[in-house]
């Protein structure tokens, strides 16, 4: 059985990893604005290995960062505030309650954004560019929350 404590080291480690995470995406993230994204830059991706390595880059920190956060910290952070631990959406709507997100549908519609990054990525170049500018708007949310529940486990930890 997990103690109060292995609960609270659990958060504080998984805090550790996502703030790291987060720094990482931002920064791949920056790297991508500054090339000023369009269609074409999407079209050369299979010629310019820099390009898609970055692009690679991007994708794989910004889905690991949402399934650290939604999968590992959210139902930890849960845990050791003594909450019920229920669903992702169950989760969801408690962490927008306790206001560490923002809104559950904006998680949902983060979720569905990493999907298209992941699956659309060798079927359509039009897509593909619409779902990376999305989530390089979005970048924001995920580092905003990390910031939150990173807030949170500090106040928890200092009462």
């Amino acid at each position: 059985m997990t103690t109060s404590k292995d609960n609270q080291f659990i958060v504080m480690q998984l805090i550790r990893v996502t703030a790291k995470e987060a720094r990482y995406l931002e920064r791949t993230a920056d790297r991508l604005r500054a090339l000023n994204i369009d269609l074409s830059w999407v079209e050369s991706l299979e010629n310019n290995d820099d390009h898609s390595e970055m692009l690679d880059a991007f994708v794989s920190r910004y889905g690991r960062l949402q399934d650290t956060l939604g999968d590992k910290l959210l139902p930890a952070m849960l845990r050791a505030s003594l909450e019920k631990i229920g669903s992702q959406l169950d989760n969801l709507l408690r962490a927008e309650k306790l206001g560490w997100i923002e809104s559950t549908q904006a998680w949902i519609e983060l979720r569905e954004l990493r999907n298209r990054l992941v699956h659309e990525y060798m079927e359509s170049a039009d897509d593909l560019l619409s779902a990376l500018q999305q989530a390089l708007q979005d970048v924001h949310i995920l580092s905003k929350t990390q910031l939150s529940m990173a807030q949170y486990a500090e106040k928890v930890k200092s009462i």
